[in-house]
């Protein structure tokens, strides 16, 4: 019996692995492309996403800087935004735009954005399914146990409907984005583009994500099925 990691299954993984690898070095490329480029109003990230919240109601969310490269976010437990050391003090085009992403994040909750509240609801279970799905699966594979290997499918298969519903979260938080940056002048008609770039390339990530869930889903069944002949 072959051992798990190293099968002939492994093949239907390669999609996946070349679309991620592609798609971190585009965000890798537009980011420090657009990182050169310096906003021509000249505000840094912070002051941007600071006034993107403020006229959008949300005077409370206060603006951090945490450490390490591209950890942005907003955390809607803690009503909190999130900046890295470097966008938080950044005035260049794509600081900017990551920023006002993780702006969009903060509008859809204050908002009730229903596909925001549905992944937030799903954290718990997407965290659990990807601690135990493969320990699960792999000792079930090994001890030809069907039940096992079926709870690993299942946790794994919330794994991949976590995925499925970021997806248009994020999608829908570098659109709401883009039009405030334009709308607000924050950025001028012609620098929008690099934000765009900048966004587009981060979106790649997150599909080359669910991407992998899908076809990993994919050949536990495959390999499930071997296991039983």
């Amino acid at each position: 019996m072959f051992p798990f990691f190293f099968d002939p299954t492994f093949i239907v993984l390669i999609p996946a692995l070349i679309l991620a690898v592609w798609a971190q070095t585009r965000v890798k490329s537009a980011f420090n492309r657009y990182s050169k480029v310096r906003a021509r109003r000249g505000v840094t990230a912070r002051d941007a996403v600071r006034t993107i919240l403020d006229s959008n109601g949300l005077n409370s969310v206060p603006v951090e800087r945490v450490p390490g490269a591209l950890t942005d976010h907003y955390d809607p437990r803690k009503k909190v935004l999130r900046l890295s050391e470097s966008v938080y003090g950044s005035p260049s085009i794509a600081a900017i735009g990551v920023a006002a992403h993780e702006a969009g994040h903060a509008i859809q909750d204050a908002r009730g954005y229903a596909p925001l509240k549905l992944r937030n609801a799903f954290v718990p279970v997407a965290s659990l399914g990807s601690s135990l799905a493969l320990p699960l699966f792999f000792i079930g594979f090994l001890f030809a146990n069907p039940t096992m290997m079926d709870l690993g499918i299942i946790f794994f298969a919330a794994v991949l409907l976590f995925h499925l519903v970021t997806l248009p979260v994020e999608l829908d938080a570098s659109k709401r984005a883009l039009s405030i940056l334009s709308d607000s002048g924050l950025l001028a008609s012609d620098e929008i583009g690099g934000a765009k770039a900048v966004l587009n390339a981060a979106a790649l990530t997150y599909v080359a994500a669910t991407l992998m869930s899908a076809l990993q889903l994919v050949r536990l069944f495959l390999l499930r099925g071997m296991r039983n002949r």
